[in-house]
């Protein structure tokens, strides 16, 4: 089972970067298209920081932390003995999510954000929704009791 979470981390991924791309090609040059007024638009942003807009021109020190967090998880999803459905999502989740935006921060010095619903105050991307998804779900799964039965990996 870790190995199917590895390809559909690396899915995440592709599916991020080719979304960077196409923002990047097409959008970029606009800065924003509105999609429904007043509510969602996408709009080019470089983000030159973490999550909602902290440790701005820290590229080198976030890239170091999430590829910390990223190792932490691959090695979790090989050598936790409770690999559940459930654990095993968010780990690809984050994963995918924490490879798609240092792949970012390495190659372009900053991360390619372009989801903005207007209620929102901060601009976005797919691997920002992974990661989030990837956490909600995580902290959810903590405050619910576990009957989930292990993948058969773990019965061996």
């Amino acid at each position: 089972m870790p190995f199917i979470a590895l390809l559909l981390a690396a899915a995440a991924v592709a599916v991020d970067q080719i979304l960077k791309l196409l923002v990047v090609r097409n959008l970029m040059p606009v800065g924003i298209i509105t999609l429904i007024p007043h509510f969602l638009s996408l709009q080019y942003l470089e983000n030159r920081g973490a999550a909602f807009g902290i440790l701005q021109n820290r590229q080198w020190a976030i890239a170091l932390i999430t590829g910390i967090i990223c190792v932490f998880i691959v090695v979790a999803m090989f050598r936790y003995q409770e690999r559940t459905k459930l654990f095993m999502t968010v780990c690809t989740l984050i994963l995918g999510g924490g490879v798609g935006n240092i792949l970012d921060r390495l190659l372009r010095g900053y991360v390619v954000d372009y989801i903005h619903f207007h209620f929102f105050p901060f601009i976005f991307n797919f691997a920002d929704i992974c990661v989030v998804v990837g956490v909600a779900l995580l902290i959810i799964s903590l405050f619910l009791p576990s009957h989930e039965p292990k993948t058969e990996e773990n019965h061996a």
